[in-house]
């Protein structure tokens, strides 16, 4: 993937996230899509792992109904080998990146990773 490549895509992504277009996001992903979030653990319970599009489908279709303001404001792209990571702000201000793995053109797994707060008295 390249830096226009990368651009274009997190371009679509955070237009197809702040529509609240699952439908449209779930485009770019396998069939047997894995991916990751912790959450996931509290939206759906268990593990946080989401196996499969029809899977993924259902955790984003409960988040945006969940999160009726929900928006993502895109903050850095960082390109590697087939990987891309979307690091972005969402309508709390809390910060994330979603780290994707391609196989071609479409995303094969991904996580969500969240900014860890440093535990008071460490700093």
């Amino acid at each position: 993937m390249d830096h226009a490549e990368a651009q274009g895509f997190a371009q679509q992504w955070v237009k197809d996230w702040n529509a609240h277009d699952v439908d449209a996001l779930l485009e770019h992903f396998t069939d047997d899509v894995v991916f990751t979030s912790p959450v996931a653990v509290r939206i759906l319970g268990g593990d946080g792992v989401i196996r499969g599009k029809q899977a993924l489908r259902t955790y984003w279709s409960e988040g945006v109904r969940l999160i009726p303001d929900l928006h993502f404001e895109v903050l850095a792209l960082y390109v590697g080998i087939s990987t891309l990571v979307i690091n972005y702000r969402n309508q709390a201000g809390g910060v994330a990146s979603e780290v994707l793995t391609f196989e071609g053109s479409l995303v094969r797994e991904g996580h969500g990773a969240y900014l860890a707060q440093p535990p008071t008295g460490l700093e």
